[in-house]
């Protein structure tokens, strides 16, 4: 009879170890997370952060940014490689030669994985013409 007690809690224990941990292995949400900290900084790359939001993109957007669906698609163009939002600088719009730089970075997690971007524009204007009105940036 005791050995009988023994196996029956030693499977007990098993069948409750194993239900642990496949417990353990769940996604503890259906969407990989997206939260990115955007920071606009005067003055090169360690220049003084003058303007910042923070983004979350998942489930829903929202944070700090002013308009964060738009900045999510924008964001979700993409696909976490920001440089493709150097792509397409607007060409019809000239900028004076002045030297004032301008740093902006994105920090945070897209789709689950670790992204730290940084560029650096001569001055606002260069930083304006090269993202084209990018609505990840407008804030």
């Amino acid at each position: 009879m005791r050995r009988h007690i023994a196996a029956v809690s030693a499977a007990t224990l098993l069948t409750l170890a194993c239900a642990a941990g496949v417990a353990e292995a769940q996604p503890s949400s259906l969407y990989a997370p997206s939260a990115v900290v955007l920071t606009v900084a005067q003055g090169g790359e360690d220049g003084t952060v003058v303007r910042a939001a923070t983004l979350s993109c998942a489930p829903s957007a929202q944070g700090t940014h002013p308009d964060p669906k738009a900045a999510c698609a924008a964001l979700a163009a993409t696909n976490g490689t920001l440089d493709t939002l150097l792509a397409s600088p607007n060409t019809d719009r000239a900028c004076p030669m002045h030297y004032d730089p301008v740093t902006v970075t994105a920090d945070g997690v897209w789709q689950g994985k670790r992204i730290s971007w940084k560029h650096s524009f001569s001055n606002a204007c260069v930083m304006a013409t090269t993202l084209n009105g990018n609505a990840l940036y407008a804030f």
